[in-house]
């Protein structure tokens, strides 16, 4: 019995719509994570890039659990002597697809492989999106037991 190993290019990889409206941060990042890595494939390949495309719209109306829209804080350093902070509540009116990206980044590898899956996870802030010539596939995540 051989172990099959996929190779760069091999598999068609697929593009998939999500709605994120009134979805849990973690728990979607988490499935969306999983889907950009290929590993809900009988496929998978650790090495190689077999996961699919995921555009993710209305990313404004994400949730968080419990009181983290106060008490998260992301943090970044500018290069002066401090880091800058910013609560989600604040990240959410600015910036609402960074919550969300940052998320899916953290659950990533940390290499080039991880970079290449990251570039395929395509996420906007309202209902519409410019990748219809795709036909993405609705696809219902992080669904409420």
């Amino acid at each position: 019995m051989k172990t099959y190993m996929a190779k760069q290019g091999e598999l068609e990889q697929k593009w998939l719509l999500v709605d994120a409206s009134d979805k849990i941060v973690g728990r979607l990042a988490s499935e969306i994570a999983v889907i950009l890595m290929g590993k809900h494939r009988p496929t998978y390949t650790p090495h190689v890039d077999t996961g699919d495309y995921v555009v993710v719209v209305n990313a404004e109306k994400i949730q968080f659990t419990g009181n983290k829209w106060e008490q998260k804080k992301y943090a970044w350093y500018t290069g002066y002597p401090r880091q800058r902070t910013i609560s989600a509540a604040d990240r959410l009116e600015k910036k609402p697809e960074l919550i969300l990206s940052e998320a899916v980044r953290r659950m990533l590898p940390k290499n080039k492989l991880g970079r290449a899956m990251l570039s395929k996870l395509k996420i906007y802030a309202g209902p519409s999106h410019p990748h219809t010539a795709q036909q993405p596939e609705p696809t219902e995540l992080a669904i409420k037991a």
